[in-house]
């Protein structure tokens, strides 16, 4: 039952990581209100363009990009603009939460981790502001985590790439909100996405997860679109340097 934004339709969005995880209930989410949507991702969605097509009707377009490489990135935002018209909505969704302790962190490591949770993320921006201001506005959503708000333990350089990206959001948003381009962060909790249930997902650990959370259900990826659809609609045209928490109320229980 999730609302229609009008504004949406046939609007041009680009979102990292769209064909798996949260990244793909969003590319569904956009493609049912009618945008059209591009997405990045390194391995191939072929078959996730088809499966979108059938099932909403609109066939978002899959460009194999990777996004820790700068120029490759701007030129798939080039790629979609051309094809879509100038990108209205760029949602900053790709991540990668690989646990690792201090000890084991490299400086090849650390630069591998924030080129994919921080710079491109910093880059994708870079490359979508000029045509947002030549249009009078625009909405990026930066995908954060509640993982640094919880303090958790694992996977400190992810937690802290997290947290900078809420510097981000509230620098650009201070810096480009004259230009009417709305910068805002979302911040899920536990998504149970197929990657989250074959690497991470334990009976005990989500036992101990839910009963931290004031819902007692697990989060789906669907749970996230409903907030980023109105982070990029003019429903939320007042809205900018926000952090949206769709967690299931861990971060208000401790």
């Amino acid at each position: 039952m999730t609302p229609i934004y009008p504004d949406l339709k046939a609007a041009s969005v680009f979102i990292t990581g769209g064909g798996s995880g949260i990244g793909a209930g969003l590319t569904e989410a956009f493609l049912r209100q009618g945008a059209r949507v591009a997405f990045v991702q390194r391995s191939d969605a072929g078959a996730f363009c088809d499966e979108m097509e059938q099932s909403t009707g609109n066939r978002p377009l899959f460009i194999s990009c990777d996004i820790t490489d700068p120029e490759n990135l701007r030129a798939a935002i080039d790629q979609a603009a051309e094809a879509h018209g100038p990108v209205r909505v760029l949602v900053n969704n790709a991540a990668n939460d690989q646990r690792h302790t201090l000890a084991e962190v490299t400086p090849e490591f650390m630069d591998w981790a924030l080129a994919i949770n921080f710079k491109s993320y910093v880059f994708a921006a870079q490359a979508v502001i000029p045509a947002m201001q030549a249009m009078g506005g625009g909405a990026i959503i930066n995908i954060t985590s509640i993982s640094y708000m919880m303090g958790n333990a694992g996977y400190p350089i992810y937690t802290a790439a997290n947290s900078a990206l809420n510097g981000l959001t509230r620098s650009l948003a201070r810096e480009f909100g004259s230009d009417r381009i709305r910068v805002n962060a979302l911040a899920p909790g536990w998504v149970m996405t197929p990657k989250q249930l074959e690497y991470w997902v334990t009976p005990e650990g989500l036992a101990a997860h839910l009963a931290r959370q004031c819902l007692p259900d697990t989060l789906a990826p669907a749970d996230i679109a409903g907030g980023v659809l109105f982070l990029a609609s003019d429903a939320s045209r007042a809205m900018t340097g926000q952090a949206l928490v769709i967690d299931g109320g861990v971060v208000v229980s401790g």
